[in-house]
């Protein structure tokens, strides 16, 4: 018949542990001698993505970079983008002025680069000069002649209106006078004015005729002066337009200059005419301020400048929101805390008498508008925690545009007046860097999201670990070594900090992608050699750091070890018992990463069929551990009791496990002890076992197996190495072993073993020295193995569950009797 016996288990080799790098291999004695690096370490699909990214042109080509912490993220973003940035010209200065047709929506003005600041500067010295120039032209003889002429042209015609009113009051035997509430009257004879008490000791019907003339003369003289308010209104009409024309006179050369200055500008021209209109309707303002003197500083008429008092002449003002003078390129702005205010930009307020007041020159750029033109790069992360702020990047990314305005406006939450400033227009390109489960819960989570950002650069988390990626690495020791003036290493101090590369990455055949990592290594190396006063960095040195590492964060561990060689918590490393195995988990504390051993027990009775995971019933244990229980009782129920009940009831449990447990690593290794319970055969308490299992018995590759291997190996050396103990491990895992020296060291001398193993009769051999057992022809198992033990085990308490399970026929005939009787009476 056919059967699914394994191969022979495979003790490893010490050679098989640890895969070591050669020094001769980089082609130098000292990095000194190394050729530096200049381009990233691996990373070939996430390079070619980000190259094409910022390169492509069309909206929505926005990049997000994708991957762990410490592989290069953002090393590589910044080498393209700068890259990118060096082929494309500086955008334009961005500016806002006041709109002198509607003040609260200010005007975007784009300039050449490096005008902005100009034109700013030039504002502002001639807001300066126009108080100058218009306190001297205001000052001038022919002002103050056509001013005196004007004045004198009004006064004659008051003069010449009194001095028909005394002609007529003549005529009536009257004299007009002037008094303070207007012109009055009296009367005269011969040549004299004579008062009220002389005309009211005249006759009566004399009296009455004077006192009709002189009411005739009020008539006149209220008809006369009727003509007084328009004559005013005209003069003060001339008045002004002597002033508008002398302003014009005064400032036209200065705005000539100007004009001439920008004429390549194509928004200045339109702009400067609008402040020669304004300046001229409120030349009163500048003479009122000083009468020409310059303004204080952060004054009326700053260019720019934010000052403490707003006034009238800050509308001739100029913001430069984005100065571009100087740069030779595109932008690159990096936005480190990009908040809603940040990212958009805002409008500030200052305080006055009690209230805030704005205007437009207290409107600030954000990153959008200072990276419009180039390349914002951001982190996703620290965006989403923003509130609105990654709202506010889909929008403007959408309309192509900043709108600069709070967050209540947007959202609609306040209507106070405020201002609107004109929207800036948006040409960039935004690249995000995060984590990959960041990008992939944006894809699920927002629609909008992959229409914005259609190039996803994924960074690797290793590269492969053949002979030109370990030259690559050398070269990037190298690199590091001379850009931080640190000691030259050795070719045999490259090669261990190679062989903790691929140890991080828990691969022999890899190399980490996360070089941060690597490089604070170096540095550390680099330390402890000058504390120990060597020239050159040697793989001593690189070993002490690596030691060193560990004592700083090992406390846990070696408290954890403590409570185990004080039994404290019961392992067993030596002797043997039945239903007891030493399953390996990993912890991970800050991102350290060690082996801890647990016993893991399973106790066996006559049942229905059930395995009992008892972490699962008390709610500790995870749903990949709950799993693994799961497919180890489906092989035992398929190897076992395929066509017959299953009358078994097993309990496992971790012992002294005071935590939650998650991960199916140890299924392989509960099964073992399952079959050691059922079959009464010992297991060696010496050997450790991790791996997970397959429905059909396959022991599976498990994560974490160097420390696993290393945690077991700590423990038993610390009690005492015997030369019998050691570690099952997944055949699947053995390219991933990069074990420390000392483990090797110790199998290399036969202290410690470890076992290749690929299915779980290969793992029972090895822990019990008992056969596992194929079936013969006649289908059942040996009887001395531990499959044969396991079966028949198995057969007694189906036999057992079936003959309790039926009650004795002579109670049962005489239950039906008295059954018969109590109806028959």
């Amino acid at each position: 018949m056919t059967t699914d016996r394994p191969s022979a288990v495979h003790e490893l080799t010490a050679a098989e542990l640890h895969r070591a790098s050669d020094p001769d291999a980089y082609g130098f004695e000292t990095t000194a001698d190394a050729e530096p690096l200049d381009e990233i370490v691996g990373h070939p699909r996430a390079t070619a993505a980000l190259a094409f990214g910022v390169d492509v042109e069309h909206p929505g080509f926005n990049v997000f970079a994708l991957g762990p912490a410490g592989v290069g993220k953002h090393h590589a973003v910044r080498h393209f983008v700068h890259r990118a940035a060096a082929g494309k010209p500086a955008p334009p200065d961005l500016c806002y002025v006041h709109d002198f047709a509607e003040s609260h929506r200010p005007r975007l003005l784009r300039l050449s680069p490096g005008v902005g600041r100009r034109l700013a500067a030039d504002m502002e010295r001639v807001v300066r000069e126009i108080g100058s120039t218009l306190a001297a032209a205001f000052e001038s003889e022919e002002y103050q002649a056509r001013r005196g002429a004007l004045e004198e042209e009004l006064r004659e015609r008051q003069a010449a209106l009194f001095e028909e009113l005394q002609r007529q009051a003549g005529e009536r035997g009257l004299v007009a006078m002037r008094a303070p509430g207007g012109i009055a009257f009296a009367p005269r004879r011969e040549g004299e004015v004579i008062d009220r008490e002389q005309v009211m000791k005249l006759p009566d019907e004399e009296r009455r005729k004077i006192e009709a003339e002189m009411e005739a003369m009020q008539g006149e003289v209220e008809r006369a002066l009727r003509q007084v308010p328009g004559w005013q209104r005209e003069h003060r009409r001339r008045v002004m337009e002597l002033y508008e024309e002398i302003t014009r006179v005064a400032v036209g050369p200065l705005f000539e200059e100007l004009e001439r200055t920008y004429a390549d500008e194509e928004q200045v021209g339109p702009y400067l005419a609008a402040v020669r209109a304004d300046v001229v309707e409120h030349a009163r303002d500048f003479l009122q301020r000083g009468r020409g003197e310059p303004a204080a500083e952060g004054g009326d008429g700053s260019g720019g400048a934010a000052g403490p008092e707003p006034g009238p002449l800050r509308r001739y003002g100029v913001n430069v929101l984005v100065d571009h003078g100087g740069a030779e390129r595109a932008p690159i702005v990096h936005e480190d805390h990009p908040s809603y205010g940040n990212l958009v930009g805002r409008v500030e307020h200052l305080p006055r008498m009690g209230a805030l007041v704005t205007d437009f020159l207290l409107i600030k750029a954000g990153a959008l508008a200072r990276a419009s033109g180039g390349y914002l790069v951001l982190e996703a992360d620290k965006l989403l925690r923003q509130p609105f702020a990654y709202e506010a990047l889909k929008r403007a990314l959408v309309s192509r545009q900043v709108k600069i305005e709070s967050p209540g406006q947007s959202w609609s939450l306040i209507s106070t007046v405020t201002l609107e400033p004109e929207p800036i227009p948006l040409d960039v390109k935004v690249v995000l860097t995060g984590e990959r489960s960041l990008y992939y819960l944006l894809c699920a989570a927002d629609p909008e999201f992959t229409e914005l950002f259609k190039v996803a650069a994924d960074f690797s988390d290793q590269v492969p670990r053949d002979a030109p990626g370990e030259r690559t690495y050398g070269r990037l020791v190298a690199s590091l070594v001379q850009r931080d003036g640190l000691r030259p290493f050795h070719k045999t101090a490259v090669a261990r900090v190679v062989e903790e590369a691929s140890r991080r990455v828990g691969d022999s055949a890899k190399l980490t992608a996360q070089t941060s990592a690597i490089c604070d290594l170096v540095r550390e190396a680099d330390h402890w050699a000058g504390r120990a006063g060597h020239p050159v960095v040697g793989a001593a040195d690189v070993e002490r750091a690596l030691a060193e590492r560990v004592y700083r964060a090992n406390r846990v561990e070696e408290r954890l070890r403590e409570d185990v060689l004080r039994e404290t918590v019961r392992i067993d490393t030596t002797g043997a018992r039945v239903g007891t195995v030493n399953g390996l988990a990993v912890l991970d504390l800050g991102g350290y990463l060690f082996g801890r051993p647990s016993r893991i027990t399973a106790r066996v009775r006559m049942g229905n069929g059930e395995v009992v995971n008892i972490e699962r019933e008390v709610r500790l244990s995870g749903p990949l551990h709950s799993k693994g229980v799961l497919i180890l009782a489906s092989f035992l129920a398929a190897r076992y009791a395929a066509e017959r009940p299953l009358s078994l009831s097993a309990h496992l449990v971790f012992e002294q496990s005071y935590g939650g447990i998650d991960g199916d690593s140890a299924s392989s290794t509960e099964l073992y002890a399952l079959l050691s319970a059922i079959s009464g055969v010992p297991i060696r308490q010496s050997i450790a076992v991790t791996g997970s299992v397959s429905q059909h018995g396959e022991v599976q590759a498990i994560g974490g197996v160097n420390q696993k291997v290393e945690g077991f190996f700590e423990l038993c050396r610390a009690r005492g190495l015997t030369g019998d103990q050691g570690v099952l491990v997944p055949a699947a895992n053995v390219k991933h072993l990069m074990l420390s020296r000392d483990v090797v060291e110790a199998v290399a001398a036969g202290r410690f073993h470890l076992w290749a193993v690929g299915h779980v009769d290969q793992g029972i051999e090895v822990l019990t020295g008992v056969p596992a057992g194929e079936r013969g022809a006649d289908g059942t198992y040996p009887a001395d193995s531990v499959n044969g033990k396991v079966e028949r085990r198995l057969e007694e308490l189906i036999e057992k569950r079936r003959r309790y399970s039926r009650p004795p026929r002579e109670g049962r005939e005489g239950d039906e009797k008295g059954g018969d009787g109590g109806g028959k009476g």
